[in-house]
């Protein structure tokens, strides 16, 4: 996005996660990282570590770089996961939408959903709770943040190519299918690639935030070869 010429809120936890999530946990490090990718294009970053499920981390984030455009979260464990991806979407809508309506300008505000949240995601109850959540909170905030001219929309990725993957989440999965192995074809691509690379998602992201989909709201747009269509 910066890329595309915005400026930066940045936020992450940078830190241990519950040992309930066996990928590896993002670190300072990765944080600094995207601040200097950022800067690296000519753009402003604002970058905090920041718990997203608490409401008051969001405090004084938000008035550094005037009005944000576009917010961002990240994922967590049963009730961690339930308050990163569902509360934790919440707290930053609210903390962010006021600003762009006080700024008298039109905004658009993007979630992050997943293919969980149109089909399911198999051994992650929690997860397709949540992102089942994140679909309908954008199509709610949509229907009332229109009056402003607002546009919400969801993003649903399917796999993507991230450190989401390491650790011992492959291995974790790979146990859960060996003990049911019925729902290992859940997940199934109509394309040859298996998963997405961020920056394919990041181009969906973009072109929801730009004038170019003016006229999209309330719209939950999958990115996943075609695998939540069976």
């Amino acid at each position: 996005m910066a890329d595309e010429g915005a400026d930066i809120i940045a936020v992450d936890i940078a830190g241990k996660l519950p040992p309930c999530v066996p990928y590896d946990s993002a670190t300072p490090a990765d944080l600094a990282g995207t601040v200097q990718l950022v800067e690296d294009t000519g753009q402003k970053i604002l970058a905090a570590v920041v718990d997203v499920g608490r409401a008051g981390h969001h405090r004084g984030q938000r008035r550094c770089l005037g009005t944000p455009d576009v917010g961002r979260h990240h994922f967590r464990g049963f009730r961690d996961v339930m308050d990163i991806n569902v509360t934790g979407a919440w707290n930053t809508v609210m903390a962010g939408a006021q600003k762009i309506i006080d700024g008298g300008r039109d905004g658009s505000i993007i979630l992050i959903s997943s293919a969980a949240g149109i089909k399911m995601q198999p051994f992650m109850v929690h997860y397709t709770a949540s992102k089942r959540a994140a679909t309908g909170m954008a199509r709610a905030f949509a229907s009332e943040l229109g009056r402003h001219s607002i546009r919400v929309n969801s993003v649903r990725p399917g796999p993507v190519n991230t450190l989401m993957g390491s650790g011992d989440m492959i291995g974790s999965l790979g146990r859960a299918i060996d003990i049911y192995p019925q729902l290992a074809q859940m997940i199934t691509p109509f394309l040859p690639t298996w998963a997405a690379e961020p920056e394919n998602i990041a181009d969906a992201v973009c072109w929801l935030a730009s004038e170019e989909s003016k006229n999209v709201t309330a719209a939950a747009i999958s990115i996943d070869q075609g695998m939540t269509q069976y």
